[in-house]
């Protein structure tokens, strides 16, 4: 994750890669349930999706809960469609490194991966996560309803303020609709599973994240 030219400035637009109009391939299963890895969601289940640094180590942080289905990691958030990896790195794209997760609400409340998402990275960092600098390691949060918006804001403002108060700066997340969402490489996909001594530099600041924001996804 750090072998190529970081940038902390998102691309202009019209200085963004063209990508492509084909999908890059991935791998066809998840390597560490087996289950197949698409975009099809199961009945009864609901869609999530992170950037909070490396997506190597997050998407290790969302596999591991109960209730949660599947997990993948892709580029979203940017501008260039379809873009590799190798792109991704160059800055040029506007991508970010995330994290898509299919879980079981009756199980995992949307609240409880809220919480591993501001407890697994240090939110005030801006364009990096520790090590890795540039825009495809920013903090996000990318809702798929008006509910998880809501309940993510609502979540922000709450941790911001105990970060404050341990003299943390001010969160630097951005909430957005969800993107779409492009698969990343077979290679990327469940990495610390395949790779368990490979690179992580995600690292959470210790404070604790309130959980019951009083509204429910």
């Amino acid at each position: 994750m750090f072998f190529f030219t970081k940038k902390a400035e998102m691309v202009a637009p019209e200085n963004a890669l063209p990508g492509r109009g084909a999908v890059i391939p991935t791998a066809e299963t998840h390597f560490v349930s087996g289950r197949p890895l698409t975009l099809d969601v199961p009945e009864g289940h609901e869609v999530a999706m992170f950037g909070m640094g490396c997506f190597w180590g997050v998407e290790r942080m969302f596999w591991k809960l109960d209730g949660v289905w599947l997990t993948m990691v892709g580029y979203a958030a940017g501008m260039t469609p379809n873009p590799t990896y190798e792109e991704v790195c160059t800055g040029k794209t506007g991508h970010n490194e995330v994290v898509r997760v299919v879980y079981d609400p009756s199980v995992v409340s949307y609240e409880d991966l809220l919480k591993v998402f501001w407890e697994g990275h240090d939110p005030t960092q801006g364009m990096r996560q520790g090590n890795d600098v540039g825009t495809q390691y920013r903090s996000g949060i990318y809702a798929y309803s008006d509910t998880q918006k809501t309940v993510a804001e609502t979540s922000r403002a709450m941790f911001a303020e105990r970060l404050g108060g341990a003299g943390f700066g001010d969160v630097t997340t951005e909430i957005l609709p969800a993107p779409e969402f492009y698969f990343a490489e077979d290679y990327h996909q469940q990495y610390l599973a395949k790779n368990p001594n490979g690179y992580c530099g995600l690292g959470g600041t210790g404070v604790t994240c309130p959980i019951g924001t009083g509204v429910s996804a």
